[in-house]
């Protein structure tokens, strides 16, 4: 009885949605793999000129740099376009697979270590992250991107657009020059808010998309060209400072929070722009909240891990180019640096 409800439950699920499956677990995989490829450019790159994490772009001149960005840009596309074969309840869930393949991968290939409770907080977020999207409602049907314009448009969005584009100005400005090489908050910080409005507009584009390959011409209103340098002017912000975050601390520990982040805050953006909890049952709402207090037990555990290292031999090591900073192989370096000199 079990195997024939099993095979039901199969037979039910559409071409469309297998399609979206594959293409979110390839967009996962691609993804996962980009963060180790750039990190080794970031590294070489760093070797023979200066490294991103002070300022430097010399890995724009780094092939292998470039790879992991060609496999990044392949990923977010497999993720955008599994958008429009599959609900996002069934897509956005995947992208969690990315952080279990950077983990392994920079175990194996950069030879990373990640403390046990570190390993654990891992797991914490991801349980959160995904239950946070497993109970988050469907999208709201929207007939042109004038209308998510004008969902833009109203002010609690626009309060929290200006919020985050505050918040991002003064970590640039003030908090990046000071604790940019020892704080991973910082980084991480402006890569999610800012891809929180990345987020909110690439679903724009991609309305505009949809709309104007079934027959409404979406092309003629200014707003889809709107969104569309937002997103540019998201993406090359988000490109710019993850480098930083991957060049200067451990990409174990970078997948992980940058993840949480991300997602915790696109769904802020979704819930206040599309106004999803207003669908929304308190057993679900309530189910959210609970998602969101074990993605804050998660990366707890992860900044606990800086606390061990200070006080134990077993120690979070987050590959900081020691033969640069003068540290020797065997030291482990923290969440939060002690010492940021350089040599």
């Amino acid at each position: 009885m079990a195997t024939h409800s099993w095979r039901d439950s199969y037979k039910g699920m559409s071409a469309d949605n297998i399609k979206g499956l594959v293409l979110a677990l390839s967009s996962s995989f691609f993804i996962g793999v980009s963060f180790i490829v750039k990190k080794k450019g970031l590294k070489k790159a760093g070797a023979s000129g200066t490294r991103a994490g002070v300022g430097g772009y010399s890995y724009l001149y780094e092939p292998l740099w470039w790879v992991g960005m060609i496999t990044m840009i392949v990923g977010e596309i497999a993720n955008f376009v599994a958008y429009a074969f599959a609900p996002a309840i069934l897509v956005t869930p995947l992208g969690a697979l990315s952080i279990i393949i950077s983990a392994a991968l920079a175990h194996i290939i950069l030879r990373e270590r990640l403390h046990m409770f570190g390993i654990l907080g891992c797991v914490l977020c991801v349980v959160g992250s995904t239950t946070i999207v497993l109970h988050a409602p469907q999208e709201r049907e929207i007939e042109s991107v004038a209308e998510v314009w004008a969902l833009a448009m109203e002010p609690a969005f626009l309060v929290y657009a200006a919020f985050v584009m505050t918040a991002v100005f003064i970590l640039i400005f003030h908090f990046i020059p000071q604790y940019g090489e020892t704080h991973i908050m910082v980084y991480i910080g402006v890569c999610s808010l800012v891809g929180s409005l990345s987020v909110m507009s690439v679903k724009a584009l991609g309305i505009a998309m949809k709309l104007t390959l079934s027959g409404m011409n979406q092309l003629v209103y200014p707003q889809t060209w709107a969104f569309t340098l937002v997103v540019i002017a998201c993406v090359l912000t988000q490109m710019n400072y993850l480098n930083k975050a991957l060049d200067t601390f451990n990409t174990a520990v970078v997948s992980p929070i940058y993840y949480v982040m991300f997602t915790s805050l696109t769904i802020l953006a979704s819930v206040i722009m599309f106004k999803d909890w207003d669908r929304q049952s308190p057993t679900q709402v309530v189910t959210e909240m609970c998602g969101f207090v074990t993605i804050l037990s998660g990366t707890f555990l992860l900044h606990k891990t800086k606390d061990m290292a200070d006080g134990t031999q077993t120690s979070v090591r987050l590959g900081k180019h020691s033969e640069e900073d003068g540290f020797g192989d065997a030291e482990g370096i923290p969440l939060r640096r002690q010492d940021s000199s350089k040599s």
